[in-house]
């Protein structure tokens, strides 16, 4: 193992050049080749966790949902306000702004920065608890590999360019991050769901986000510092794979459901009343269907 990671390791440098001396010897940032298997394994589990579930109960996981949901609530918000913050003592020019040059606050960023590279470790585990509850139709291609991405382009982030313009992609999903695992905590209480509305908007923010994003990682091309361009580069390319992605997640969540609904609704074949179906047409497809699975 330790010859494969020389290997790699020597491979890397050529290729992208020497790394960030401030993060040697942090945990799990050596060697590529732990980062790797964890994302393996992420993937061999999503495609084993469905078979070995296939003939088992779903579990609730309401519980541990709460707690974990808690949990990633609140260092979303830690992630979010050290960022901040440290942007804030550094002086960061939000239009370029090199890995050298903020002095102390570059420590601050560089070090809450590995933590958002480790939270994409941590995140693995939404997709583990839709296998356990069976809640399959989550498993998107978007969810898929959004969360096998992040991981490694961290990875390569926190070797190269661990803090300057690196902090601002970051520090806006920490933000929506808050947001987003504040509700699925809540979603998680059945007492709670009536009250939850803004799912919609939690999608809309994220797209939002990668405009922003695109906006603020052009500036480093246009008015260029000394941060690596090939960085900038691959980081528009990436949100723009994820604008498209994530439109259509939208597309077909939100805007052709609603579509859906109003032509039912039209058609007398549902009655939106509080949420309950109320039409006798709808009850005789029922049986329709019920009779054709006894046959």
């Amino acid at each position: 193992m330790e010859s494969l990671d020389q290997t790699i390791n020597s491979y890397l440098d050529v290729w992208l050049g020497p790394r960030d001396p401030r993060v040697k010897g942090w945990l799990l940032l050596d060697n590529y080749t732990p980062t790797f298997i964890f994302s393996v394994l992420y993937l061999l589990i999503i495609w084993i966790g469905p078979k070995y579930m296939q003939n088992k109960q779903p579990f609730s996981c309401r519980g541990i949902l709460v707690v974990y949901n808690v949990g990633l609530t609140l260092l979303s918000f830690f992630m979010f306000y050290e960022l901040v913050t440290g942007v804030w003592e550094g002086g960061y020019n939000f239009f370029c702004q090199d890995t050298h040059s903020g002095g102390e606050a570059d420590m601050k960023i560089v070090r809450v920065l590995w933590w958002y590279y480790f939270s994409k470790l941590i995140e693995f585990m939404d997709t583990f608890f839709f296998i356990l509850r069976k809640n399959y139709y989550q498993i998107t291609v978007l969810h898929v590999y959004h969360h096998a991405s992040m991981l490694n382009i961290w990875w390569f982030v926190m070797n190269w360019v661990p803090c300057g313009h690196s902090y601002f992609g970051a520090t806006l999903n920490s933000f929506i991050h808050v947001l987003m695992y504040s509700y699925y905590g809540l979603s998680a209480i059945p007492a709670m769901r009536p009250y939850l509305w803004w799912k919609k908007y939690i999608t809309q923010g994220q797209l939002i986000q990668f405009v922003l994003t695109i906006f603020q990682t052009s500036c480093g091309v246009v008015w260029p510092c000394a941060f690596p361009m090939g960085w900038l580069y691959f980081q528009i390319s990436y949100m723009i794979s994820l604008i498209i992605l994530f439109t259509n997640f939208y597309i077909q969540t939100y805007k052709k459901k609603a579509s859906s609904r109003r032509k039912e609704y039209q058609n007398g074949s549902t009655a939106a009343v509080n949420g309950y179906t109320n039409s006798f047409s709808s009850l005789e497809n029922n049986v329709k269907q019920r009779k054709q699975r006894k046959d």
